[in-house]
């Protein structure tokens, strides 16, 4: 049965059972993870039994919860002993190249979209839990999922703005330093700044010391809701920041950031921007729920709006510049 007005088939009592009951693959998935099912098994092949025993875990729980992991495709079952499959060995098992560490973040983002009904019922986050009041697992969880996602894209990103005339960049909330660290590389003379929170800066600065750019890549502690780092900036990134704010919030960051520029300087926000019907991209409207449940105003944002923002800061020439990778970004310039 189709609907005429839109020509799309309407979903059928299937599709909507496998929706109701997508939880579930994501919970075993989940689950393996947090409990260090594929790291256990590694590149054996184990009984659930001897894998209880490494994790100290049930064991009969422990079968039924690998027998599930069969059904996913994640691991096979021969003879009664388990491995991973290439897929699991690949990007599960922690301490391999590739490995999906940013996962335990999902893990912790269960906890809150649990409360989607409530938040909806309430209008914001029933959590009430700053990032300066998380406790450490949950934010090296959340510092490594960002790191994760901004390392594979930082470079793509940063080729995509014109660096010309740009030596001292402030990267706000710069989490991993991500984003800074590709700044730097991308330019030889470039210095680059992270600001943000006192729980924050010291995973910051593990990142950046990995990376041996301790020498360019410069941290200050700070909030930028309560104030900003001085001047002498000739651009101001603000990456994965305004979705976690007001429109208020942002008017006000915005105002900062334009503060902290040389003559000249840009302002880039790089986030999920939405069209004006706020339904595409399709990302960007579980992102803006991920947001309801997560923080007190946060949201994502349409172009229009960022565009209204930075010309009330003083901006101008703003420009858009879409990614291959679901993202945009504003770049609005003095």
């Amino acid at each position: 049965m189709r609907d005429h007005s839109s020509g799309e088939a309407f979903p059928s009592q299937q599709n909507i059972m496998e929706l109701a009951t997508g939880f579930q693959r994501s919970r075993v998935l989940l689950s393996a993870f947090e409990l260090g099912i594929f790291t256990s098994l590694g590149d054996e092949s184990c009984t659930s039994s001897e894998v209880a025993a490494d994790l100290d875990i049930d064991a009969r729980a422990t079968d039924r919860l690998m027998n599930a992991l069969c059904a996913l495709g994640l691991l096979e079952k021969n003879s009664g002993r388990f491995s991973n499959k290439s897929g699991a060995a690949r990007f599960l098992v922690q301490g391999k190249p590739e490995f999906m560490g940013n996962l335990m973040h999902s893990v912790h983002l269960w906890d809150t979209w649990s409360t989607l009904s409530d938040a909806v019922r309430h209008g914001s986050s029933v959590i009430k839990k700053e990032v300066s009041e998380r406790e450490d697992t949950w934010l090296d969880a959340f510092i490594a999922a960002m790191h994760w996602r901004g390392a594979k894209q930082a470079e793509q990103i940063v080729s995509l703005l014109d660096l010309s005339g740009v030596n001292r960049v402030l990267d706000v909330g710069g989490g991993s330093g991500a984003y800074a660290m590709a700044f730097a590389r991308a330019k030889p003379e470039l210095r680059a700044v992270i600001f943000d929170l006192p729980n924050v800066v010291p995973l910051t600065n593990g990142y950046v010391e990995r990376e041996g750019l301790t020498n360019r890549v410069q941290t200050v502690v700070g909030n930028y809701k309560t104030k900003m780092i001085g001047g002498g900036f000739d651009l101001v990134f603000l990456s994965a920041i305004i979705h976690s704010n007001s429109p208020d919030e942002n008017r006000a960051l915005l105002k900062k950031c334009v503060a902290a520029l040389n003559p000249r300087g840009q302002v880039v926000v790089l986030d999920f921007i939405m069209d004006g019907e706020r339904t595409n991209p399709s990302f960007g409207t579980f992102f803006a729920l991920n947001m309801l449940v997560g923080t007190e105003a946060g949201d994502t944002f349409t172009e229009a709006e960022v565009r209204s923002w930075m010309q009330e800061a003083g901006l101008s020439s703003i420009e858009r510049k879409d990614t291959s990778l679901g993202t945009t970004m504003i770049i609005g310039k003095m």
